[in-house]
């Protein structure tokens, strides 16, 4: 199986820049864990103004993400706490 890409899109890259480095590193290692396991993973759709986007549960954070399944990449667009990242 290929393994895809990891990006961060502007806002994406400032988001996990801007969380606790435990946390950030939490977050990190389960997108590691995201690119490895692409294929085997139940990707959580999103509606709304997210339609079309995916995320990811770490704890109590949520990583907004897309897949592009023909360049194999997932771009990171948004990281953050589940009480405040959908506002």
């Amino acid at each position: 199986m290929v393994m895809y890409k990891l990006d961060f899109s502007g806002q994406g890259k400032k988001c996990l820049q801007l969380l606790d480095r435990e946390i950030g590193q939490r977050i990190f290692d389960k997108l590691k864990w995201l690119i490895e396991n692409v294929g085997s993973v139940e990707h959580l759709q999103l509606k709304g103004k997210y339609s079309g986007l995916y995320k990811l549960k770490v704890g109590a954070y949520r990583v907004i993400y897309e897949i592009d399944h023909n360049k194999k990449v997932i771009t990171v667009h948004k990281i953050g706490h589940r009480r405040d990242i959908y506002k």
